[in-house]
């Protein structure tokens, strides 16, 4: 139907930058809603940064200041700016998109398979 396919992630040291990229591909006819979660082992999953079609934005106040999501609706491409990382950061990072299906019409929410993002000291 669709999938996300997460790139981008590595090891950096704490300070350091990545930009992570989502690229949704299928049956799409519309992408509304796309976020980046991360998930740290024996932690839940935890929302970092969402995007609206219209390009409102909202993020965790754990990142404020130092991601920055934006997307590429033309691309069906999100990307996530992580900026002044830190230990903390370390997680895999999954790429969700709320998508409207071009054969149904029906309305689905999608995840990617994650990129992990490790942060050293």
């Amino acid at each position: 139907q669709v999938q996300l396919v997460e790139s981008g992630g590595g090891l950096v040291q704490a300070g350091g930058s990545l930009r992570l990229s989502c690229a949704a591909s299928g049956s799409i006819f519309s992408i509304n809603a796309m976020g980046w979660y991360r998930q740290a082992p024996g932690k839940q999953r935890e929302l970092v940064a969402a995007i609206t079609s219209g390009g409102t934005t909202n993020y965790a106040d754990s990142v404020k200041g130092r991601f920055a999501i934006s997307r590429d609706n033309a691309k069906n491409t999100v990307y996530l700016q992580i900026d002044s990382l830190k230990p903390e950061d370390t997680a895999v990072y999954y790429c969700n998109a709320d998508a409207v299906l071009t054969v149904t019409g029906g309305r689905g929410n999608y995840w990617g398979q994650g990129t992990q993002v490790t942060v050293s000291s």
